[in-house]
């Protein structure tokens, strides 16, 4: 185990460790490696969940970062296929308190290191979180390099200067490359214990089913199952496609999916088609980088966030628009940028409301049927009280 102050971390291993934490400015963190052997570079974030670990490791909005898991014991439900959001991992690595257990569950078809290991994702164990989560929360979120090598040998050298060479997520477009790569449509419901995903409500409805066109920035599958359950008929587009594109498929709606990296970034090919759809009127419904961006598109700045928001216990406040109601929902999060509520221009309106920090977390554009959430409603976080938005959006196509 690392020691409770980080930067007093030996420079040479101690024995048994198999693990490495390596930060740019240096600090070495010992501990015991799992998953996938090998080195990994990236923002360290950490992410506060007690559940949905495997959810989480698979999220796209999860390139370029290493997560540390602040609650001590993840693995103990193993892994499964039909816990995942996407097809293969985006995230790096993960740091946890504990090596995870054997896992004691009926769902579970793998250990958590099985799996990362075939994911290639990198796991270390050992390390004193708490202590880690509180650097992170007083000096931002930094960039290290976490490695697992079986046989205890490391070069620290190299490790370091992959580490200061990273440029960072600001200024970084990732979402290009989680997206899917072919426009596809989707068909599958949400989950449900004993009968796995249902299918479509909208094949029965044929072609009377509003279209949704979604565009892929790195989306969690759960999103679409949702815009699924609300009735909406789906189909997927990549990052990159166009105006013109999205408008052949005349779709009743779009919808703008979460990502990783810097929407500003992003934003240099989203942000004028997204302010195409705007002017022709066609509405819009936006989630975490989605927000983001139609925020761009509407004339307001994006910041990088101190530490960012990571977790499934954050509460948000309804305080404008349609919402403004002040219920406050407790969401999941994911996002280290957000929209700069003091940019804000005339005529959008700040909808939700961060209780931990003020910062904005959602938007609506008077005038046009477009609306956006910094969180995550799909992810269910115990309480599935932000489902309304999704019946919100697809609702008002019918």
């Amino acid at each position: 185990m690392a020691p409770a102050n980080p930067s007093a971390a030996p420079k040479t291993p101690p024995s048994g460790a198999t693990g490495v934490l390596v930060l740019a400015d240096g600090t070495v963190l010992w501990g015991i490696g799992y998953g996938a052997s090998g080195a990994g570079v990236g923002e360290i974030c950490f992410n506060t969940a007690m559940t949905g670990y495997q959810e989480i490791l698979t999220d796209p909005s999860y390139a370029g970062q290493i997560i540390t898991f602040t609650f001590p014991h993840i693995g103990n439900v193993g892994a499964n296929p039909e816990d995942m959001e996407r097809e293969k991992r985006a995230a790096i690595g993960c740091i946890t308190r504990e090596l995870p257990t054997l896992p004691s569950n009926f769902r579970s078809v793998q250990t958590l290191p099985e799996w990362m290991k075939a994911q290639g994702l990198i796991g270390l164990a050992g390390i004193d979180t708490r202590a880690l989560t509180r650097r992170i929360r007083d000096g931002g979120a930094p960039t290290g390099v976490v490695a697992h090598s079986p046989d205890g040998k490391f070069d620290l050298d190299r490790l370091l200067l992959l580490a200061q060479g990273w440029p960072g997520l600001e200024g970084m477009d990732l979402a290009k490359t989680v997206t899917r790569e072919r426009q596809g449509s989707w068909d599958a419901g949400v989950w449900h214990l004993g009968s796995g995903y249902e299918g479509s409500d909208h094949k029965r409805a044929g072609d009377a089913a509003p279209h949704v066109v979604a565009v892929d920035y790195g989306a969690k599958d759960n999103i679409f199952r949702n815009l699924v359950k609300a009735g909406a008929r789906v189909t997927v587009v990549p990052a990159k496609t166009s105006l013109d594109e999205i408008v052949a498929l005349r779709p009743a709606g779009v919808f703008l999916s979460n990502g990783p990296g810097d929407p500003a970034a992003t934003g240099e090919y989203a942000v004028p088609v997204i302010k195409g759809l705007l002017e022709r009127n066609v509405p819009i419904f936006g989630i975490c980088l989605g927000h983001q961006l139609l925020g761009l598109a509407a004339g307001a700045k994006t910041v990088k966030m101190h530490q960012g928001h990571r977790g499934a216990n954050h509460p948000v406040q309804r305080v404008g628009g349609d919402f403004a109601d002040g219920v406050v929902e407790i969401t999941s999060m994911n996002h280290g940028f957000a929209v700069d509520a003091a940019t804000l221009p005339k005529g959008v309106v700040e909808t939700h409301k961060s209780l931990f920090d003020g910062s904005n977390c959602g938007i609506a554009i008077a005038g046009k049927k477009a609306f956006s959430v910094q969180y995550h409603p799909e992810a269910s976080p115990g309480p599935q009280d932000s489902f309304y938005l999704f019946e919100k959006f697809v609702g008002g196509l019918k």
